[in-house]
């Protein structure tokens, strides 16, 4: 959010309306002007840079492709966790990675079991376990216990694991889950994080390109109808899109990012970029007036430009940068790209669209229409006049805001599969699952290898006893009592046996990320512990109970780093200890009037989404604060009262406030609408609205806090005490 009219400094000799100095002063300033001989460099070198962005638009759309993209979320987790541990070892010692369940629905045992068959020789599946693997390993059929036939068939379905050699994610999982839906067509119905995984790829594929679209339509047309041009919304969109490609390119030398990262990096650095744009372009307009020569107020326009927009992004970078804080990694994952985005529109702003518009200045000044914001000055009088009731207003919304926040943090969802429309295959294959066998999630047990048959089968009639526990599966569950494990074949040891471990698989009736299914790993683990202090308990439900944990910790840690940071940079730059405070508290309630309103509305969110909204909309809104108390100090050190200070920010601050919220609206608010995956268009649809009520909470309640608390104020902000001695004296 950056200042469109010129900023007063405390001395008065550069107030907005006045000649600028003479050039003989300007020319020994810009000697010693680091900014200045940049800005001037840029507007000397404007056809190399042009041609420069051109050619590393090459190599940024090569690592932009290049850059591999991670669509598992519990890849974030961290490292030592027991869940993630847990699933190296298996994948390590037994060679197996993902896991799935699949559905097949009309088909005779024979065909089932060619399809058995045909399934192990789809490229990285390591292991087919169905009731023929078991049968067909020269154990008689009469010593199969009864209860595991009856668990892997229905009247018209059966039931069939598969293990792939490779991690639940990978590329190649992802191929062989395509490849195992095509064998059987509609009778097959493949279930696990790893199909989920597939289908959100694929439907993320196909909707990425029009979220840009309609991140580019939506904000083109409001920077057409709140702009001075009808040309200049395009130049921008050049500028900007040229820093986008540069960001997702430079994502390769990080290996890989989120998919939720790759959906909205463009759509967020497209909306909080666009404000230094706008800056530039009004800059160098006044400067035009002022300046006869265009390449010499295009170099004024950059200084002014760069010395504004650097202290303003810095909030921004600081809001994306305290996501790194977070131990769910998808927060660093995401605050690295943003943060990087940031400065890269920082950097576009005073080099390639200052070349851009030099070289496209006959067009875009023929072009040029009246904006369609009135003067608010009319506006401005009436909402300070009548300035107490925004301040009853401010404290009645506090109440019941933070309410509906603390309860929207409680009722978020972490099962992914929420995120899918209901008709995608994943889905469909899950509600099969439940359907047919009573089955909503299913976990795995390694257990030492050394610890002895009789205690594991103690062990698993426990585990049995567990609520929701339909059955645990393993070596002693399939043989019973009756056959020595020894005079077993090694190739059906293999399955669920290794040299170290045994993989012990537990079918629960509990949906996953679900108060019982918590409940119940927590009991599973209680047993599993007393029998081997070592083992472990892997799968789905106990990585996402790890996750909510670990988020829980998160929305704590995240929250306090980017107020804290937030705190510190208004301090520094508004020279005050009681602005922060009042900023915050404008911008907070804003989040807690966005992030509380789901509960009203009784809606669920994913649970990443309150976390990274309430620092972006922080970080992203806060400069409307910003601009408008940076105007009101400058008011004040003028001479003005305080009445007459509110007014002149906030009639000067609202155009720059509407063409910036409004920016972030357009840019987020047709992904939300359009997108079917619910965590991309639940976060969209909260930074839309966030946009919304920060701007209107900006506007309406923090003029009223700056006429409350200008006392305060004044005493608190270094130099503005002798504003308050000569308001007396008059």
């Amino acid at each position: 959010m950056k200042q469109f009219e010129a900023w007063v400094p405390p001395n008065g000799t550069r107030g907005p309306g006045k000649p600028p100095e003479s050039a003989a002063h300007a020319r020994g300033k810009e000697r010693i002007c680091l900014p200045m001989r940049f800005a001037k460099a840029v507007v000397r070198c404007r056809i190399p840079i042009l041609i420069l962005t051109l050619v590393l638009m090459v190599p940024a759309v090569l690592g932009m492709v290049g850059t591999r993209i991670n669509y598992d979320m519990l890849d974030y987790l961290p490292d030592t966790m027991d869940t993630v541990i847990g699933q190296n070892e298996l994948l390590q010692d037994f060679g197996k990675g993902a896991f799935s369940l699949i559905v097949v629905e009309d088909m005779q045992p024979k065909d089932v079991a060619a399809l058995c068959d045909s399934i192990r020789q789809v490229e990285h599946v390591e292991t087919v376990l169905w009731y023929s693997s078991l049968a067909d390993v020269s154990i008689p059929m009469e010593i199969l216990p009864e209860e595991i036939y009856n668990e892997f068939n229905t009247d018209h379905s059966t039931l069939v694991a598969v293990f792939f050699d490779s991690a639940t994610s990978a590329d190649v999982t992802m191929d062989a889950i395509r490849s195992i839906r095509s064998l059987a067509g509609k009778q097959c119905f493949v279930s696990g994080m790893s199909a989920l995984v597939t289908d959100l790829k694929d439907l993320c594929e196909q909707e990425e390109p029009i979220y840009v679209g309609l991140a580019v339509l939506f904000a083109c047309l409001a920077m057409l109808l709140l702009l001075d041009g009808w040309l200049v919304p395009f130049v921008f969109l050049l500028s900007i899109g040229a820093m986008i490609l540069l960001n997702l390119g430079t994502n390769y030398f990080m290996g890989e990012i989120s998919y939720i990262t790759k959906a909205l990096s463009a759509v967020l650095q497209l909306a909080v970029t666009m404000d230094y744009s706008i800056f530039l372009w009004h800059s160098y307009n006044e400067q035009r007036e002022k300046y006869s020569d265009t390449h010499e107020a295009m170099a004024v326009a950059i200084h002014e430009t760069l010395t504004s927009v650097v202290g303003s992004s810095v909030t921004t970078v600081a809001g994306f940068a305290a996501l790194c804080f977070m131990t769910f990694t998808l927060g660093r994952d995401l605050g690295i790209v943003m943060a990087k985005g940031v400065i890269f529109g920082v950097i576009g702003c005073v080099t390639l669209l200052p070349s851009l518009i030099l070289v496209l200045d006959k067009p875009l000044q023929r072009t040029k229409h009246r904006s369609l914001i009135p003067n608010m000055s009319k506006l401005s009088t009436r909402l300070v006049k009548v300035f107490p009731v925004f301040l009853v207003i401010f404290a009645l919304l506090i109440p019941p805001a933070y309410y509906g926040y603390s309860k929207t943090n409680d009722e978020v969802y972490y099962d992914m599969g929420q995120c899918l429309p209901e008709d995608i295959e994943y889905v469909i294959a899950n509600s099969r699952l439940s359907e047919e066998f009573d089955i909503a999630s299913t976990h795995m047990v390694l257990v030492d290898a050394s610890v002895p048959s009789r205690s594991v089968r103690k062990m698993i009639d426990e585990m049995e006893q567990v609520d929701g526990v339909k059955y645990v599966l393993g070596l002693e569950s399939v043989i019973g009592s009756r056959v020595p494990e020894e005079i077993l074949p090694d190739e059906l040891r293999s399955i669920l046996k290794s040299d170290r471990w045994e993989l012990l698989l537990i079918n629960s009736e509990y949906k996953v990320a679900s108060d019982a299914v918590n409940q119940q790993v927590t009991d599973l683990n209680t047993v599993l512990k007393k029998y081997d202090p070592t083992g472990m308990l892997i799968g789905e439900a106990p990585c996402m109970k790890d996750m909510i944990e670990t988020t829980d910790r998160d929305f704590q840690v995240v929250n306090a780093v980017s107020i804290l940071a937030i705190f510190v940079i208004i301090a520094l730059v508004e020279k005050s200890i009681s602005l922060p405070f009042i900023l915050i508290a404008v911008i907070e309630l804003a989040i807690f009037i966005n992030l509380g309103l789901p509960h009203y509305l009784g809606q669920s969110l994913p649970f990443i989404a309150p976390i990274c909204i309430s620092t972006i909309q922080l970080g992203a809104t806060v400069d409307y604060a910003i601009l408008m108390t940076t105007r009101y100090k400058a008011e004040r050190l003028l001479g003005n009262t305080k009445r007459q200070s509110v007014i002149t920010a906030l009639s000067t601050s609202i155009p720059s406030i509407l063409v910036s919220g409004f920016g972030l609206f357009a840019a987020t608010f047709g992904v939300a609408v359009y997108s079917d995956i619910d965590i991309i268009s639940s976060m969209c649809m909260l930074m839309a609205r966030g946009a919304v009520v920060s701007m209107l909470c900006v506007i309406l309640i923090l003029p009223a806090l700056l006429m409350l608390c200008d006392p305060l104020i004044c005493v608190t902000t270094l130099g503005m005490g002798r504003c308050r001695k000569k308001e007396k004296q008059s």
